[in-house]
């Protein structure tokens, strides 16, 4: 038996052979090996975003002299990454050859084509399933999205957003404080690295501070965690350094090397916050025990898809191996992995994953209901978040209404430039999004430190745009049976005890 690299799929993998190996004592062996029972599965990687993003309806007005990107959920093998098993077609000009590189460091493979795209033309970008992870499990199955270019090249270099955590100039910052910044449009990550993106002692000095590099691709927010104890020294100024070795996608680089200046204070810094939603977190949609239901043929769930009830709960889906109760006005894609119990394609060893996966996403429950911050933001003065720019913290409905709305219009969500920024809505009963409403993230907010912890239902409204991961104690509801209009959610849709439905919907896990 092959055994995953990461500690946290190795333990996984133990676990299920242990379960195994008790339903075999137990005379639950069902026909299996009466030791191991079940073998364990071999999860396959999975893509969790592309650069441009695939989305229904596709995206438009790509620049012609744009790089393509897929990130992946773990390690992979950098030599299946290539110009073969990674492609572009285009339905004008081409054939479009270019090199493909793999950076470890954020998982992530881009294309860069040797001539641009032609002008308002249709491209597909496919991933081979001879892709493979360092385990040697290669992609559940190929992986395609589509986009149509624009009338030319991308020729305005990125800039920095001048929102930024320390802000600008900023005093008595803590003694290890993330450094962020966040960029007006998507950047190549394998151009974020510590020659580009750094912070010095003061002079005469100018030590470069050690430090550990992350880039999130859809807020486009870098950061920098100072890796040496204790950090900064105390009641000192500091540089933080980004410079024009930057560039995006396109391969435009910053105008100039911009340099920033914050003076520690003396104290260590509070632990950032945080929600640990366990294996839960690599699903894009989970039904509890009662399963998931799409309409139309538009869907895309961007994650796994769970529920505890056998694999018939499930209609309108597939994944790389198996369809669920889809028929012609129905087709679901689930990039990840379906789990569902007996009979077949259930199995035993998928019943055990989601039934984990359950416990988990009621854990997160409970630990949102019990979370706290310093400060405490607290109770709104209404239960319509419309019109609204909410800072960083805690946020429940007001005394009169157990229940909170986003009507229509916009709710927008400003991380400050902090990019650990993380929003808590306790609901105790409903929460109701209105049709084309909208969750803005601005300021380098990001969707997996939103959560939405609600008392019963979740319904969004067709053609809405939401962030956050949802966790509601009855079902997710999204769009309404008919519409065509898209509905998407940056984040997940777990309901405790009843299923998730959706209509034309785009989920992505971040």
């Amino acid at each position: 038996m092959r055994l995953p690299t990461s500690v946290q799929q190795t333990s996984r993998y133990l676990w299920l052979a242990m379960l195994s190996f008790l339903l075999a004592a137990c005379g639950g062996s069902g026909g299996q090996d009466p030791v191991l029972g079940t073998p364990p599965l071999s999860i396959a990687p999975r893509v969790t975003q592309t650069t441009p993003a695939r989305l229904v309806p596709i995206v438009t007005d790509v620049a012609t002299n744009s790089k393509l990107s897929a990130t992946f959920n773990r390690d992979m093998l950098a030599s299946s990454i290539n110009a073969t098993s990674f492609t572009v077609t285009c339905a004008a000009g081409g054939p479009y050859v270019g090199t493909v590189t793999y950076d470890a460091a954020h998982r992530l493979a881009v294309l860069a084509h040797a001539t641009e795209f032609a002008n308002t033309t249709t491209c597909e970008a496919k991933l081979s399933r001879a892709i493979t992870d360092t385990d040697g499990i290669p992609i559940a199955k190929e992986y395609v999205w589509s986009f149509i270019t624009g009338t030319g090249a991308d020729a305005t270099p990125p800039t920095l957003m001048t929102t930024r955590s320390p802000s600008i100039a900023a005093t008595g910052v803590c003694l290890s404080k993330t450094v962020s910044v966040t960029f007006s449009e998507a950047m190549d990550p394998s151009t974020i690295v510590a020659a580009n993106f750094y912070v010095t002692s003061p002079a005469p000095a100018n030590t470069v501070m050690p430090g550990t590099i992350t880039y999130d691709t859809l807020s486009h927010t870098a950061t920098l965690a100072v890796t040496d104890p204790p950090g900064y020294a105390a009641s000192t100024i500091y540089t933080t350094h980004v410079t024009t070795g930057v560039k995006d996608l396109a391969g435009l680089a910053l105008a100039t090397d911009n340099n920033q200046i914050f003076t520690t204070g003396t104290a260590s810094c509070t632990p950032a916050a945080t929600v640990n939603l366990r294996t839960i977190a690599s699903y894009g949609a989970f039904g509890g025990n009662a399963g998931a239901t799409n309409s139309g043929l538009n869907t895309v769930v961007n994650g796994d898809l769970g529920t505890t009830a056998v694999c018939t709960a499930f209609t309108g889906f597939h994944d790389g191996s198996n369809g669920y109760r889809e028929n012609t006005s129905d087709v679901g894609e689930v990039t990840g992995d379906i789990f569902c119990a007996p009979p077949a394609p259930g199995t035993t060893a998928k019943l055990a994953i989601a039934t984990q996966a359950a416990a988990d996403a009621l854990i997160a429950y409970n630990d949102l209901a019990a979370f706290s911050l310093t400060p405490v933001v607290g109770v709104l003065s209404t239960g319509d978040l419309v019109g609204r720019t909410l800072v960083p913290g805690i946020y429940r409905p007001p005394l009169a209404t157990a229940t909170l709305m986003l009507s229509a219009g916009d709710l927008t969500l400003d991380a400050q430039g902090d990019a650990n920024a993380l929003w808590v809505f306790q609901i105790p009963e409903s929460l109701t999004v209105a049709p084309g409403s909208r969750v803005l993230l601005v300021n380098g907010a990001q969707a997996k430190n939103v959560f939405w912890r609600v008392g019963s239902a979740a319904t969004l409204g067709f053609g809405s745009v939401m962030a956050g991961t949802l966790i509601a104690s009855a079902g997710v509801t999204i769009s309404t049976a008919g519409q065509a209009t898209q509905t998407t959610l940056t984040g997940r849709a777990i309901g405790l005890n009843a299923s998730v439905t959706m209509v034309n919907t785009t989920i992505v896990a971040p």
